[in-house]
């Protein structure tokens, strides 16, 4: 059973093994000056924008290009996401529109059909280019002039067998 486990697990991670111990700090420790390194400057950015509104909050910049260029960003991504949610939304409509229309429809061959004909043709292949594990392993196959089919042979051979209908 353990042997069973070994082979089904795909990775490892020695962060949630026992022991460890100086890799844990270590990880762990970079892991939150990450996040501060994210946090610190939205914090900034979030307080400095605040207080051109309201001059009570404390802040640490409050130059008008920052503010300008804060504002400017705002637009942009706010134009970013309208475009965005507007392709998404008429690809979803254009695909469900798509989906109904085809599902609906009743298939254009019958399986059934389609069943037999491929038996017929794969008689027909045999007797015409030999077996098929024989035309499918071999390395070169030259064929005679006679073995050619003509244009329509194949839909003559569903003709013979009454399979030349579409359902």
């Amino acid at each position: 059973m353990k042997d069973e486990k070994q082979r089904q697990q795909l990775y490892t991670d020695e962060y949630f093994e026992k022991g460890h111990i100086l890799l844990k700090i270590w990880q762990t420790i970079v892991a939150i000056f990450g996040w501060l390194c994210v946090f610190i400057p939205l914090v900034i950015t979030i307080t400095s924008f605040w207080a051109a509104y309201n001059p009570k909050i404390p802040h640490i910049w409050s130059y008008d290009e920052g503010i300008f260029e804060i504002k400017f960003i705002a637009v942009i991504l706010l134009f970013s996401f309208a475009m965005a949610s507007l392709f998404a939304v008429s690809m979803t409509l254009i695909q469900n529109r798509r989906r109904d229309r085809l599902v609906e429809q009743w298939p254009t061959f019958n399986p059934i059909n389609q069943k037999k004909r491929e038996n017929e043709l794969g008689k027909f292949m045999d007797e015409r280019f030999g077996p098929k594990d024989f035309r499918e392993n071999v390395r070169y196959y030259e064929v005679q002039p006679e073995q050619n089919l003509d244009t329509d042979q194949i839909k003559s051979i569903y003709k013979k067998s009454n399979l030349d209908d579409l359902g």
